[in-house]
């Protein structure tokens, strides 16, 4: 009896070593996949030989040129304003949703269900439907082209409201006795909600806080869309987007690759510091969402 039991044992132990390597197999050769572009990316930022596309990937000269380069060339100005973007919109966002969460989570109103839903369904329409008429607002108020940055910012903050639901869900989870105590103690609304919820609802900040930093950082469409014809408000993305026209290209191929890593490299750093709250805000905003 014993000595089936410890086959059967070994067994299992077995196909799960197998398994697990399989799996792991799996998932190097995705994430080998995955990183090759990237690899190109940083190794012909480093090439000076030749600023135009080429066949191989290893450099035949190595050096800083394509960096020098750039930070000669109007990207500081892109740089600067994305990351202005980003900072302002990732702080007002974050006070907005977090706000609009705790109200929603901890308050019962009249048309409370009611605005939660309208929200909800007129979050599903895509955001790409009021372009025209939300270009039209800014060019009137004369926030578009050199004027881009304090338009976009605009723009991004407007609407945050509307993204409450997994910060709600996560407040959901913090148990409503606390806020009774303290509210015997004497404490306010604002003190229930920046001295005793928002400490224990960190992963859900640092969440918060990433998600506004990152859609501001990448975005593309809209900011070109806006940001058209002078380099004075362009953003990253745009602003480099430039340099794969035809006529500069070849020019400005390695400096293209040297931009992208240097964009790269503070959202790197931010998941890499932050990535257990961010996991841990993500789950636990859809225990109750």
């Amino acid at each position: 009896m014993n000595e089936t039991l410890e086959k059967r044992h070994m067994g299992l132990k077995a196909s799960r070593t197998i398994s697990n390597t399989i799996i792991y197999i799996i998932l190097i050769l995705m994430s080998v996949i995955w990183l090759i572009p990237f690899i190109c990316i940083v190794l012909q930022s480093f090439r000076v030989e030749s600023t135009w596309q080429v066949g191989y990937v290893i450099p035949k000269q190595w050096g800083w040129d394509n960096y020098i380069a750039l930070w000669n060339s109007d990207f500081r100005k892109w740089y600067f304003n994305t990351f202005l973007i980003a900072l302002i919109v990732a702080v007002l966002q974050t006070v907005i949703v977090l706000c609009m969460s705790y109200t929603l989570s901890r308050f019962r109103f009249k048309l409370r269900d009611g605005l939660m839903r309208f929200m909800l369904i007129l979050g599903m329409f895509p955001g790409m439907l009021t372009m025209i008429i939300l270009y039209r607002v800014l060019k009137d108020l004369g926030l578009t082209q050199a004027n881009a940055v304090p338009g976009l910012i605009l723009v991004y903050v407007a609407s945050s409201g509307m993204g409450y639901y997994v910060s709600k869900g996560f407040f959901d989870t913090i148990p409503k006795s606390l806020d009774e105590a303290a509210r015997i103690d004497g404490a306010t609304r604002a003190q229930v909600l920046t001295k005793i919820i928002l400490p224990l609802a960190k992963p859900i900040v640092i969440y918060t806080i990433l998600t506004a930093f990152m859609g501001p950082w990448g975005d593309f469409v809209f900011a070109r869309y806006v940001s058209f014809g002078t380099s004075a408000g362009m953003n990253v993305a745009v602003g480099m987007y430039s340099w794969l026209q035809l006529d500069r290209i070849g020019q400005s191929y390695t400096m293209f690759c040297a931009g992208g890593v240097i964009v790269a490299i503070p959202v790197t750093i931010l998941f890499m510091c932050l990535q257990k709250y961010y996991v841990e805000g993500v789950t636990g905003g859809a225990v109750k969402g």
